[in-house]
Order: C-alpha cells, then sequence, then structure tokens
C-alpha cells in the first residue's frame, strides 16, 4: 500500500480519527449535564436523555422514566438554544469525521491528498473543531 502522506501525515490521520471519534461518542452521549429531579439521578445532552420526567395523565402525576433514549422530536430539545447547539456540534462532528476517514484513506491510496488538499483539509477540521468545542464551553 502506497501513501501520499508523511510520517506526520499520518501521525495526523490518526490523531484525527481519534480526535473525531471522540467528539462523536461525546456528542452522542446523555452525560452533558447531570443533576437530580423527583429524587431520581438525571442527565442528559444535546442529542438524548436518560431518566426524564413525563406526565401520566391516567393518574394526573408525574412519574419518572428510568430509561435513556433521544428526544421524540426535534421540536422536543428544551430551548431554541439547545436545539442550536445540537445543530452546531453535530456539524462539527460530522466535519471531524469527513476529514479524518479522508485522512486515512490517505493513508492507504497514493496521491491521494496533496499539499493543497491537506491545507484545505486542516481548514476544514478547524472549522469542525471551533464548532465542536465553541459550544461545548458555552461561548
Amino acid at each position: 500500500m502506497a501513501s501520499s502522506l508523511t510520517c506526520a501525515g499520518i501521525v495526523w490521520a490518526f490523531l484525527s480519527f481519534l480526535c473525531a471519534a471522540t467528539s462523536c461518542v461525546g456528542f452522542f452521549m446523555p452525560y452533558w449535564l447531570l443533576g437530580s429531579q423527583l429524587e431520581k439521578s438525571v442527565s442528559f445532552g444535546t442529542f438524548r436523555r436518560c431518566s426524564y420526567p413525563v406526565r401520566d395523565e391516567s393518574r394526573q402525576t408525574t412519574v419518572m422514566v428510568e430509561q435513556c433514549g433521544r428526544y421524540a422530536s426535534f421540536q422536543a430539545i428544551p430551548s431554541a438554544e439547545w436545539r442550536i447547539c445540537t445543530v452546531v456540534t453535530g456539524l462539527g462532528c460530522g466535519l471531524l469525521l469527513l476529514v479524518a476517514l479522508t485522512a486515512l484513506m490517505g493513508c492507504c491510496v497514493s496521491e491521494l491528498i496533496s499539499r493543497t488538499v491537506g491545507r484545505v483539509a486542516g481548514g476544514i477540521q478547524f472549522l469542525g473543531g471551533k464548532c465542536s468545542c465553541k459550544e461545548g464551553m458555552g461561548v
């Protein structure tokens, strides 16, 4: 297998893949905020939630559903800001994954990544990282 990457490029490809995978796992995991409600431990993230309250109309009370799952619809995400965070973070993870997979393919295919393609990929990766990190830091 011939590669169009230098040793530094191969290290970049593998680190890019590890960072993209970590970002995607963090995006899909519901452990961004932890707390308690109705004496039960609860957690949620932009995309999923665990142990959430639901109104039981038959008993006219609120019960805790003790399982993890995604929101029923995009509109079920608690606020407009949280929806924006979900879209921006998801877009960032997608960009990071796209660059990482392209870089890994560059390890196996000769002449796939030129200097110009590497620079463009680095810019896209910077943008993806900025989208993923900016929302996580509350900036």
